[in-house]
């Protein structure tokens, strides 16, 4: 399946709702179940089934808390302030399990996570803290987590993170959040909506919200986090394919669909036709992004710790890696490693270099990229059919690549030589972009 999923917001997300549509969309149940089995959490049950959401079957994924552990999500009386304090109040002596942040990532460590979905889980919290200790005027290692240190925030949010992974998706399309108005009662009290985390979050991340008329609240804040966090891109291409859908349904009532709906998607090349192509002498647009460097000098750390470095930063999602030999101060010989990556997995690789090498600081820089219109293709060759990366230059000419894992595995399976099989593969390229030309 294709890498790249679109987050269509328009009922707003919440952390269930986006654990559901991702299963919806294909992502191993049993795996995630493993996975929860293992997160030392108590107090908890998971049931995924289907519910109908304004007349569409969605997927429902649904934490079910002990008496302990119960808070008030689902009950709308609860959440509007039409059911008073006092008939709560023999809920209320167990409400809210208060975790700081440290608490939290120990429960991470705890649990059986893959890098890139640890990464992910990771990041989502440390965006909840800031958020937190934006709202209340502290500092995050300080913050006490109410609702999204509850239970069933901490496994939606890992949920989400395996369910991402498992889909091996690496590029997340976020355009806009819906939102609601109006007030919501939470731990501190009624507040209004967005509530004041989802504001910091908006706010901190770039994550543009839209405004409706639907009273109540349908952004929260595991889920404007979970959101900021997964985001690689804050548009739609202009073209595209629908490979995949997931429906993830909402638990409250509210005036508006009441799901969240998950596209995976292929991105499309320019028209071929040419009554809307362009003409040929017309330059292409190339694509404009940025990127981080990291980057950091070693002289003491063995070639076996940055192999490893290299495999785990290359699974948290870092877009290229590799080290090359320099002389540092008087004279020795070191590596210096270099990380290209994206904002969204900046933080979670920093991580990594420090904890798999015997670096002390990471030099970062923000890097503007120009980047050629690029697309992936099937070719059929001599030996099978194999994937290929198709560039289109600035003149419109076009250049196709061979992926090298199939290639390779065609070659073994047919007893080819490498280099002969990878001379058809190119053969077969070019023959392909012939065929387009004519």
């Amino acid at each position: 399946m294709t890498d790249t999923i679109y987050l269509d917001c328009a009922s707003g997300i919440a952390g269930d709702m986006l654990v559901a549509a991702l299963l919806d969309l294909g992502a191993d149940e049993g795996r995630l179940r493993d996975v929860l089995d293992h997160m030392p959490v108590d107090g908890f049950d998971v049931r995924m089934g289907r519910r109908d959401r304004s007349g569409i079957d969605c997927c429902d994924f649904d934490v079910v808390l002990d008496e302990a552990h119960e808070n008030h999500d689902h009950d709308m009386a609860w959440l509007h302030g039409t059911v008073h304090d006092h008939e709560h109040a023999h809920a209320e002596g167990h409400h809210h399990m208060h975790r700081t942040l440290a608490d939290v990532e120990a429960i991470i460590d705890a649990t059986p996570l893959s890098p890139a979905a640890d990464a992910m889980a990771r990041r989502t919290f440390a965006i909840l803290a800031r958020a937190e200790a934006t709202a209340h005027g502290t500092a995050p290692e300080k913050v006490l987590f109410h609702e999204v240190g509850a239970v069933d925030s901490i496994v939606d949010i890992v949920s989400a993170a395996v369910c991402l992974d498992d889909l091996g998706v690496r590029r997340v399309i976020v355009d806009e959040l819906s939102e609601g108005r109006g007030t919501i009662r939470c731990a501190h009290g009624v507040m209004p909506v967005p509530v004041p985390a989802v504001v910091a979050i908006a706010s901190a991340e770039r994550l543009p919200l839209h405004a409706t008329g639907v009273e109540g609240e349908l952004v929260t804040p595991t889920g404007a986090a979970l959101a900021a966090a997964m985001r690689t891109d804050g548009s739609l291409p202009p073209r595209y394919t629908i490979e995949g859908v997931g429906l993830g349904a909402g638990k409250r009532d509210y005036a508006c669909p009441g799901f969240l709906r998950v596209l995976a998607i292929e991105e499309l090349p320019r028209p071929s036709d040419p009554k809307t192509a362009a003409p040929d002498d017309a330059p292409v647009a190339l694509g404009h992004d940025q990127v981080w460097r990291l980057e950091c000098d070693v002289d003491d750390c063995s070639g076996e710790a940055l192999g490893r470095c290299m495999t785990r930063l290359l699974e948290a999602g870092a877009r290229e890696a590799h080290y090359i030999p320099v002389f540092t101060k008087k004279g020795r010989p070191a590596w210096q490693l270099q990380v290209i990556c994206d904002e969204a997995h900046r933080e979670a690789l920093e991580r990594e270099v420090f904890e798999g090498t015997t670096t002390i600081g990471i030099r970062r820089t923000p890097c503007d990229r120009t980047v050629l219109p690029r697309e992936e293709t099937s070719v059929d060759g001599p030996l099978g059919r194999f994937r290929a990366k198709v560039v289109t230059l600035p003149g419109g000419q076009r250049r196709a690549y061979p992926e090298y894992e199939d290639v390779s595995a065609l070659a073994d399976a047919q007893g080819t030589p490498f280099q002969e099989a990878w001379r058809m593969a190119l053969a077969a390229c070019e023959e392909a972009l012939r065929g387009e030309r004519a």
